[in-house]
């Protein structure tokens, strides 16, 4: 069936939604569409909306509750609101600052805040506190551990290894962080430097059963890998560990190097009877989101394609290979006939120079999205995180239009100086085409989206 070839032509039947612009509005504004289908995307995601369907009865014993990430509030929050009120339930989560949803009192869990994506103090207390607390509560057979997961996990609980400081910690973080290594990569070096992720965590709250409810933020949606897998079996190795961080010139404490080499941190693997009876359910994934946003594109009568949501790489280098597939649609209608709109995700990285200016791999992706369709015209696109926060910012993303280029260079900006100095948030903010959302209350990473009339 041939599509619309403009925006006035394509269906206007889905409904909006409550609060939101007519399916016409929103038609007619791609800023406001691509808007739209963001925040569809997280709101797939909302702990509040699917995590009571994943909850087990309550058990013949207890029930603890422990966790962390950027989604941690709200997970603990929708647990608490769906928990029968004459059950047994205590616990501790830990999320970053300001995640706490502020409409949640938290009764039965304490909530603790700390830093991302760096780690600080707060955090390496709330770890220690969180481990002390499965000590104390005397885990028997009887008994239930609900351990609640979601992106940003890995950070929020800086447990150092026997010998390491939180310095030592912070500053192989920040060496991470900096050095383009993939989300996979990173996790298996913080697994094997840390006294309560790679499984650790799983392995105190034996003979208990642990039931880990997971947000994925990771290309593949490996438990191993989300927030550096706590509670679940990790195959990585401490040889692994020493060797991605020499491929990326990570200096290690000599503690730590030689502890690696002789295998002394190495993580609790598949098969060990600490993880017998255990389980865990990935809750919300990047795909589901992206799927949600598609559907919502496709009521309103938009052809859309899903790419992929395990993008990884550079996120310059991603943006300039979504540039190049968004022109070629827009010169040739290949590989997809226009309008169309193009959706992606997964985590894209960012090597940073030696004073790095502000941005997250978000901005970056724009910016040289933008610069490599060097105004080609009828594209629009967003890329954004799905918690809120684009690196460290206070945006999520930010937009691009055929005039982005040609606005910046009327207020004397230099794009690719820009790009080159890892600035885009200087960029955008001065265009007004950042997107702020503050925090989203959940994490299922990057959200891309190009439309193409």
């Amino acid at each position: 069936m041939s599509q619309p070839r403009d925006a006035s032509a394509i269906s206007t039947t889905a409904p909006a939604a409550s609060g939101a612009k007519s399916p016409q509005d929103l038609l007619a504004d791609p800023r406001a569409l691509l808007t739209h289908l963001y925040r569809v995307a997280v709101d797939r995601a909302l702990p509040g909306k699917i995590l009571a369907g994943h909850l087990p009865p309550p058990p013949k014993g207890r029930t603890l509750v422990i966790g962390a990430g950027k989604g941690g509030g709200s997970m603990a929050q929708a647990l608490e609101a769906a928990w029968p009120k004459d059950k047994p339930l205590q616990g501790l989560v830990v999320t970053r600052y300001a995640h706490i949803p502020p409409d949640y009192r938290p009764e039965r869990i304490t909530m603790l805040e700390a830093a991302h994506p760096v780690p600080d103090a707060a955090g390496e207390r709330a770890a220690a506190r969180m481990l002390q607390l499965v000590q104390d509560f005397k885990p028997t057979p009887d008994d239930q551990v609900i351990c609640l997961i979601s992106g940003g996990g890995s950070a929020l609980m800086p447990l150092p290894a026997p010998g390491l400081t939180l310095a030592d910690k912070q500053a192989v973080n920040r060496a991470l962080l900096a050095s383009g290594a993939s989300i996979i990569e990173m996790n298996c070096v913080r697994k094997h430097l840390s006294g309560i992720k790679g499984g650790r965590l799983a392995a105190a709250c034996a003979p208990a059963k642990v039931l880990t409810l997971m947000i994925s933020d990771v290309p593949g949606d490996d438990p191993q890998v989300i927030a550096s897998g706590p509670t679940v079996p990790d195959a990585t190795t401490c040889a692994e560990a020493l060797a991605i961080c020499r491929r990326y010139r990570i200096e290690l404490p000599q503690v730590a190097v030689d502890a690696l080499e002789r295998g002394e941190w190495e993580t609790p693997k598949p098969g060990d009877a600490c993880f017998e009876g255990h389980e865990q359910r990935i809750i919300a994934a990047p795909r589901q989101s992206l799927q949600a946003a598609a559907e919502a594109a496709r009521a309103l009568g938009i052809t859309t394609y899903v790419l992929s949501d395990e993008i990884e790489g550079e996120s310059r280098d991603v943006g300039r290979v979504h540039a190049a597939l968004a022109r070629s649609v827009a010169r040739h209608g290949e590989p997809f006939a226009k309008p169309c709109l193009i959706l992606s995700g997964g985590e894209t990285t960012v090597t940073l120079i030696s004073k790095p200016g502000r941005g997250g791999r978000a901005g970056e992706f724009v910016l040289a999205c933008a610069i490599a369709l060097d105004g080609q015209e009828a594209v629009w696109g967003l890329a954004a995180d799905t918690d809120g926060i684009d690196g460290v910012e206070d945006n999520a993303g930010a937009f691009l239009s055929p005039s982005t280029l040609q606005r910046a260079r009327a207020l004397g900006l230099k794009p690719n100086e820009l790009l080159a100095a890892n600035n885009g948030y200087a960029l955008f903010e001065a265009l007004g085409d950042l997107l702020v959302t503050g925090p989203t209350q959940t994490n299922v990473n990057d959200f891309r989206a190009l439309l193409i009339r």
